[in-house]
């Protein structure tokens, strides 16, 4: 599957680039483990997090936590496809600027 080359100011902000890499690598993850993975305080994880879902490129979901006695929730976090194939999109972009010249 060809993937379309295209640079996204959107992704391309240092923490939103970690965060959609380490979903593109991971598919979902738990809200602690990507603040606790990226080191982001919750703060700034949730406003990132919120940036993106706006822009379709993330969903959050909410459970029950089974680790946990009392009645928190935890929040995961996935790309959607949206959001796959922009960051997808982004690193080809990136890799086309990297390549030696006369490779493309």
């Amino acid at each position: 599957m060809s993937v379309d080359a295209r640079f996204d100011e959107s992704i391309h902000a240092p923490t939103r680039l970690r965060l959609c890499a380490l979903l593109l690598a991971t598919g979902t993850a738990e809200f602690s483990s990507i603040a606790s993975l990226l080191e982001l305080s919750e703060a700034t994880l949730s406003k990132t997090i919120r940036n993106l879902a706006d822009l379709g490129y993330v969903q959050t979901s909410k459970q029950a936590s089974a680790a946990r006695d009392d009645a928190r929730r935890t929040t995961t976090v996935a790309l959607t496809p949206r959001g796959s194939a922009a960051i997808d999109g982004h690193l080809a972009a990136l890799r086309e600027i990297a390549a030696p010249p006369g490779s493309h």
